[in-house]
């Protein structure tokens, strides 16, 4: 069954949503993260999927505060990302209390620090965030576009490695228009044994049973829930 992996991005300590990773199309929805994931553990949620998006905008993490709040006050498993550039970044990430490092931009950049995490840490302590704009890869919380394909990208991945991934597709991402369903299909004929993750689009609980019928291992899920468009007792269906 899918698992269900609700979003919380982080601008100046407060939880927002961005529209298509625009930073000027910004919504702040609370003012204190911690209420936020409260609330997705009281529903059954295990797993947040935490993002500093000043972080990623930086290059450097900027939010410590959050993720300590969040993990040392819920038992929520976080994968936290955004502005993870360094090895001591990395280390004071887990140190502070993220079970898994979500990873981006690096591994286009910089493959060999990356790949170097993994097998330090191990795969199932790395989450790479794949997004994509027309299949091609961006970075830099989507604020540059590559001419790397999503599926050349993943195939070098994959050899060193990475078992645990999502993809965004950042045309859906925060519009509340529906999931990119013919992108994950093909991904997932292409990488049967990669788990894929999908994210951005989801606007109702019928995208996510879309996804879980064609067999995505998770979603990330954000606005749509902020936005009143799925309940958390709707989702409580595929709680673990």
């Amino acid at each position: 069954m899918i698992e269900i992996i609700p979003a919380i991005d982080i601008i100046d300590g407060k939880c927002v949503r961005l529209s298509q990773g625009d930073y000027n199309q910004k919504v702040i929805y609370n003012n204190n993260p911690l209420d936020v994931a409260l609330q997705f553990e009281d529903a059954g949620i295990k797993r947040l999927h935490l993002v500093d998006l000043d972080g990623a905008k930086a290059g450097d993490v900027k939010n410590w505060n959050v993720l300590k709040k969040i993990s040392s006050n819920t038992k929520l498993i976080i994968d936290f990302g955004g502005g993870i550039k360094t090895g001591e970044t990395i280390e004071r990430v887990f140190n502070v209390g993220a079970h898994i490092a979500t990873l981006g931009s690096i591994a286009v950049k910089q493959p060999e620090v990356f790949y170097s995490w993994i097998e330090k840490y191990g795969a199932d302590k790395i989450f790479l965030g794949a997004d994509v704009k027309n299949e091609m890869i961006t970075l830099s919380g989507w604020l540059e576009q590559t001419t790397v394909s999503i599926f050349d990208f993943l195939d070098t991945v994959k050899q060193r490695g990475v078992v645990n991934y999502f993809c965004t597709d950042i045309s859906k991402d925060g519009l509340l228009q529906g999931v990119s369903t013919e992108l994950y299909k093909k991904l997932m004929n292409y990488f049967p044994s990669l788990n894929l993750v999908a994210s951005g689009g989801v606007s109702s609980i019928e995208d996510i049973d879309q996804l879980n019928t064609i067999g995505c291992k998770g979603v990330i899920v954000g606005k749509a829930i902020y936005e009143g468009r799925i309940t958390l007792n709707q989702l409580k269906k595929y709680a673990c």
